[in-house]
């Protein structure tokens, strides 16, 4: 048996730092993505059909735009179907999954426990690359569990008619950070467009299956949700997500995924009366915390073994 190297301290980034343009894109990419809640339950359709209509009309932009960028999608991603398949099954799964528990629970919980990759998906990239975090790393997630442990808290209070909305939810985390776990191994070869639509097209037979074996109705009479579905979350907050992959650390992924609930907090708060409460806001200055933490510089870094597993840098 082979025996594992010594650990010592490092940041699973490859550079001293972020790029300023990927760090934007992340926040924007957060900002996009939390009000998919909002337009998944103003939807005239079924919720996994909402999901359906998510990728099928964003599919096709995303594909065209790759090959008028000179990418070949199909030919590049000779070697990596299998992957691509399993991150569009688990991304088909995970958006069933939110989308169902979006109508039977808050918009700030179901953000908030679909988004319970902000702690999976660090932890695998401190793992894949055989890493420690450094200390205000770790202060970071630390400050990061507590703010949403206090977010958390506010679930004691749940009815029973959203205690399944919230387990859904929670498992459309789970398989959420499956996805992007299979995403940035996409990464190593395919540049982020032709990877996002490759992954979005694998999705869009599972949903639809889904959606006529649940019975729900599939054709919106109304096209205004399901378009600004597509456009805010698969265009613009996928696109800059998958984009923002290929250049910083999977704990500046995760980190930032909790942008998502205050974002939706505001949306239910100002639509729906979903008014937040103290411990709300006492997260949410933590989490604040915890994202400046982490844009601090590690004084030493140095891998445990190389993984060969670097993200693709150009986008």
């Amino acid at each position: 048996m082979h025996e594992s190297p010594p650990a010592r301290k490092s940041s699973p980034m490859q550079s001293g730092g972020a790029p300023a343009a990927a760090l934007v894109a992340i926040l924007l990419a957060n900002v996009a993505l939390a009000f998919g809640p909002l337009f998944v339950r103003l939807a005239d359709v079924g919720p996994v059909a909402a999901g359906f209509w998510r990728l099928t009309l964003a599919g096709p932009v995303l594909l065209g735009a790759a090959w008028a960028m000179g990418s070949a999608p199909i030919r590049s991603s000779r070697g990596l179907w299998g992957v691509l398949a399993i991150a569009g099954v688990a991304f088909a799964a995970d958006l069933a999954s939110w989308h169902i528990g979006i109508h039977r629970t808050t918009l700030a919980n179901a953000t908030l426990f679909g988004n319970s990759a902000t702690l999976i998906y660090p932890i695998y990239g401190f793992l894949a690359a055989r890493m420690w975090p450094t200390r205000p790393q770790a202060a970071a997630l630390l400050l990061a569990a507590i703010g949403a442990g206090l977010l958390l808290g506010r679930s004691a209070e749940l009815s029973p008619r959203n205690v399944a909305g919230d387990l859904l939810c929670l498992l459309a985390g789970v398989l959420y950070a499956i996805y992007f776990i299979f995403m940035a191994r996409a990464r190593t070869r395919l540049a982020p467009v032709p990877a996002l639509a490759l992954s979005s097209f694998a999705s869009m037979g599972p949903l639809l299956l889904l959606s006529l074996a649940l019975g729900e109705q599939i054709w919106p009479q109304n096209w205004g949700p399901v378009i600004g579905l597509a456009l805010c979350s698969q265009l613009i907050g996928q696109g800059l997500m998958i984009y923002a992959l290929g250049h910083v650390s999977p704990l500046v992924v995760g980190l930032t995924l909790l942008l998502q609930p205050i974002v939706s907090g505001a949306i239910g708060w100002s639509l729906y009366g979903e008014q937040p409460a103290a411990t709300d806001w006492i997260g949410a200055a933590l989490v604040a915390a915890a994202l400046v933490l982490v844009r601090q510089r590690p004084q030493r870094g140095v891998p445990l073994a190389p993984t060969g597993a670097g993200l693709k840098s150009e986008g």
